[in-house]
């Protein structure tokens, strides 16, 4: 492992809002968020530390690729994720005082996670430590939003862990979603680290040729088979100089999004969609069968939040045929979030990965509120 390098694991915040105007949210034509001047979300980004590189809409949501990550803007909803050493967190106060005072819209809901990072020492404050987030978040939301809960959920490959913040103006679980009524829909985080070498080096500019990161974006799209994942998804992507690679697809009211950092030593990828456990049932088997075969990752996690326990079962289902072997699995519940289910998974072919540490069984999920948490009601 490299002793330092680009930080590849990304804090993702997402905020919802309700508001008493229907011209602007209760109505299939209201913009809501999406009324947010560019220049406003430029201060916004200005002070997480990154900028807007390329950009895709369609009737339901904007979606824009960061130089760090990704930021999606729906009429109720934001989710912006950032790698590196951005400060994803102070996005929060501007964002809370520009819906509010622009769009007289009210923050209803909060949820905030991570991984583990692989340079934690190279974060600053408050990412050096979950608890200090998790004060620095309680600090900055409202106090309607009293029913709150954090958690570390483990697992038994030590570079992977899930930390989870929610808080909501409700005592529910069923989530929060976009035209979501009937609590159908799931949200898939992956995260993958140790990429195959030679599927890593796709995410490189060749050298002594010319690009912009848009026409370099689309010839990674097209070589390495992320285009085949949503066929049917209008792509919005970007690669960097000397390496890198960021991807954003829109299909309706989902997003989904790519991250890669290909360096040996500190590599990672991740990938995350928005489903329904009303879609065809191989729709997932077939998602994390390509994704898999992009990167060939030696370690995999994977963060389910559904309402349901149908999802995660066919998570375990589509990458224990890949060669991928569950070596934890456990799950906690979360206000207006329904059940995090946090998998992860090892390439049998690894030698690495090759040793007599029991297999779990992930069709059978571990409580994980018996692990450090915090809770606020």
């Amino acid at each position: 492992m490299a002793v330092s390098g680009f930080e590849g694991f990304e804090k993702r915040l997402e905020l919802h809002f309700s508001g008493d105007d229907r011209k602007n949210v209760g109505s299939s034509f209201g913009l809501g968020l999406r009324l947010l001047d560019f220049e406003t979300l430029q201060h916004v980004l200005h002070a997480v530390q990154c900028t807007v590189v390329s950009a895709v809409a369609n009737h339901y949501f904007d979606a824009y690729v960061l130089s760090e990550s990704s930021l999606f803007v729906y009429p109720t909803k934001i989710i912006i994720k950032t790698c590196g050493t951005t400060q994803l967190l102070k996005s929060v106060p501007p964002l809370l005082r520009h819906a509010s005072l622009d769009l007289g819209l009210t923050l209803v809901f909060c949820r905030y996670t991570r991984g583990n990072f692989i340079f934690p020492n190279a974060q600053p404050f408050p990412y050096t430590n979950f608890q200090n987030e998790v004060v620095y978040l309680e600090e900055s939301l409202p106090d309607s939003l009293c029913y709150r809960k954090a958690n570390v959920m483990p697992s038994k490959t030590p570079s992977h862990a899930w930390h989870v913040f929610s808080a909501s103006t409700e005592n529910t679980t069923c989530p929060f979603g976009e035209d979501d009524s009937d609590g159908g829909l799931f949200t898939l985080e992956i995260c993958m680290t140790e990429l195959d070498r030679d599927l890593a080096r796709n995410f490189f500019l060749r050298p002594g040729t010319e690009y912009d990161g848009d026409s370099a974006g689309k010839e990674m799209t097209a070589l390495t088979g992320i285009s085949g994942i949503n066929p049917r998804a209008l792509i919005c992507d970007f690669a960097f100089d000397p390496c890198g690679y960021s991807m954003n697809g829109i299909y309706g009211n989902r997003h989904s999004t790519i991250h890669v950092t290909p360096e040996d030593g500190y590599s990672y990828a991740s990938f995350e969609c928005v489903g329904s456990v009303y879609d065809d049932r191989d729709d997932v088997v077939r998602v994390l069968k390509k994704v898999v075969q992009i990167f060939r990752p030696a370690t995999m996690s994977v963060s389910t939040t559904c309402a349901s326990h149908e999802v995660w079962m066919r998570v375990a289902g589509a990458l224990e045929p890949l060669g991928l072997k569950c070596r934890s699995c456990s799950v906690d519940e979360f206000p207006a979030s329904g059940n995090v289910v946090y998998q992860t998974f090892v390439d049998r072919r690894s030698k690495k990965n090759n040793n007599n540490t029991p297999v779990q069984n992930c069709h059978k999920v571990v409580d994980a509120n018996a692990h450090i948490g915090l809770e606020k009601n």
